[in-house]
């Protein structure tokens, strides 16, 4: 009997480990985007420039994908460096105290044909909190020039600034509290 349990547990783990598969964000190709309404009359809009992230999964249909993310903070950029300088103050990420920010997932649910709920623990200037993301993956194919399979993904959600502690002494009026998250990524397969 105890032979038969070893057995089946190694036929299970051999067989859980041929399908596992990582996807890395692939830097030149990826962006991960911010937008929030300034004085409640138009939406600035800013990117991270430094981030790392991996889909790492056992199954196919990435039913039990997990999604790690880390973006530097002081690698933001709203295309004005004034503004980029006080984005970086305590006033508002702190990024002296709190230089990265961190997404790692803990739900990957299917919910259409290219569609997916993606739950998981976003921890940005010292706070995590729980947040959905919607996620759309555009399509896979192999680039021609790496010969290595790519994926596109769309993801989207929103977050809001006072949750995390962000720009806590500015009110909605002047800056939005919510604020649209967008990643426009491919992720390369290993």
């Amino acid at each position: 009997m105890k032979s038969t349990l070893v057995t089946a547990a190694f036929i299970t783990l051999i067989s859980t480990a041929g399908y596992s598969q990582t996807w890395n964000w692939d830097k030149a190709h990826s962006q991960l985007n911010f937008g929030v309404t300034h004085l409640s009359i138009s939406e600035i809009d800013g990117s991270f420039g430094s981030v790392t992230a991996k889909i790492t999964s056992t199954k196919d249909d990435l039913s039990d994908a997990v999604v790690e993310l880390t973006a530097e903070v002081a690698s933001i950029s709203t295309g004005v460096e004034q503004r980029n300088n006080h984005l970086k103050s305590p006033d508002f990420f702190d990024a002296a105290k709190y230089p990265t920010l961190t997404f790692k997932s803990t739900s990957f649910k299917k919910t259409g044909a290219k569609t997916y709920e993606v739950t998981g623990d976003l921890t940005l200037h010292g706070v995590t909190k729980p947040v959905v993301l919607t996620a759309t993956l555009n399509g896979t194919t192999v680039n021609p020039q790496s010969k290595k399979t790519i994926a596109g993904w769309k993801v989207t959600g929103t977050i809001k600034r006072t949750d995390f502690g962000i720009a806590a002494g500015f009110p909605s009026a002047m800056l939005g509290d919510d604020v649209a998250l967008n990643a426009n990524a491919e992720f390369v397969k290993d």
